[in-house]
């Protein structure tokens, strides 16, 4: 029988965002440090066989419900394949997050493997400030697997993130798709981490983005449950899908927090913006107990942002106590 994985602020923790890589075949401007970056070795990184087994201790001995692979991007991984028969096995839902390009590869694994939630990310339809923002020219293919993915029926959630001056432009044509097409487009405040050239004026705030598309639809409220991220709208009535917003900056959502994280090299994160980590990893090659070390890791958890981001007027950017977003999982 499984135990809750509770925080000292009565937070039932049964999520698991699980980074195989910290590889990537982008070059984000949000993600990515703006300076030379190198990957992790093969030996720093979990093999497939550790992710299994790790992964087994949360699902049976903590009740995690939810698995989400991220990355880097997960799918450039050469042992992809081998993960997810192993993940499969275990009682829990799987979900993917991915840039899509690699999709095409992998929907029939994960047909077979009836892993149907996939994320997206797309932060611009034009084709040139996707360059931009991905310094890689590859929107058409991530955009015929997303219609792809849709056509095949799978849950399909698209995520942008707003840069102020940067694709602010972008946000009408995104939330525009939620109509035409049974998806989730979501749209995500500029958030710091280490290397990424985050500054505060860069944040557009959810008001803002919601004023743009209020400006011509009449948008309908949603109803959104106490884990999600997302405060989801419908454009229209008729509409396909939906739309929402990831309000990490402006309005955090942390005391509905169900979320653990664990980084390509096996290291726990109890919270995205916390500077402290667990080594899971070193006590599993140890061949010592993984339970205590995750217990105190969620017992430890602060009750907002990691403890350091509370107030978005008094973050200074050159103290930032934190890896970057491509090394500790999408």
């Amino acid at each position: 029988m499984s135990i809750d994985l509770l925080d000292s602020f009565g937070r039932k923790h049964d999520y698991l965002r699980l980074s195989i890589t910290d590889s990537c075949n982008f070059r984000c401007l949000y993600c990515m440090p703006d300076e030379p970056f190198s990957c992790s070795s093969i030996a720093e990184l979990m093999s497939a066989e550790e992710i299994f087994n790790i992964s087994k201790v949360f699902v049976e001995k903590f009740g995690i419900k939810k698995i989400r692979i991220t990355g880097g991007e997960p799918l450039v991984r050469q042992d992809f394949k081998q993960i997810i028969e192993l993940l499969s096995q275990l009682n829990v839902q799987i979900a993917i997050t991915t840039n899509g390009v690699l999709l095409d590869r992998y929907f029939s694994l994960l047909e077979e493997k009836n892993i149907r939630d996939i994320n997206i990310s797309i932060d611009s339809l034009n084709r040139q400030k996707f360059k931009l923002l991905t310094k890689r020219d590859s929107l058409p293919k991530v955009w015929e697997n997303i219609l792809t993915g849709i056509s095949k029926g799978f849950n399909i959630k698209l995520n942008a993130v707003i840069i102020d001056r940067v694709n602010t432009d972008d946000i009408l044509p995104l939330a525009e798709l939620s109509h035409r097409y049974p998806i989730e487009m979501r749209f995500i405040e500029f958030m710091p981490f280490n290397g990424n050239s985050w500054e505060r004026n860069k944040v557009f705030p959810i008001r803002k983005m919601l004023s743009i598309i209020g400006e011509k639809y009449d948008y309908l409220k949603l109803f959104d449950a106490k884990n999600d991220t997302s405060k989801k709208y419908k454009l229209r009535i008729d509409s396909e899908g939906s739309f929402g917003f990831i309000s990490t900056m402006t309005d955090s959502f942390c005391a509905g927090c169900n979320r653990i994280r664990l980084t390509s090299d096996g290291k726990m994160k109890n919270c995205l913006f916390g500077a402290e980590e667990f080594d899971l990893l070193s006590l599993y090659r140890q061949g010592q107990s993984i339970e205590n070390a995750i217990k105190e890791g969620i017992w430890r958890k602060h009750k907002e942002k990691g403890g350091q981001f509370i107030h978005l007027q008094n973050i200074e950017e050159e103290k930032l106590a934190n890896r970057s977003m491509i090394k500790i999982g999408g």
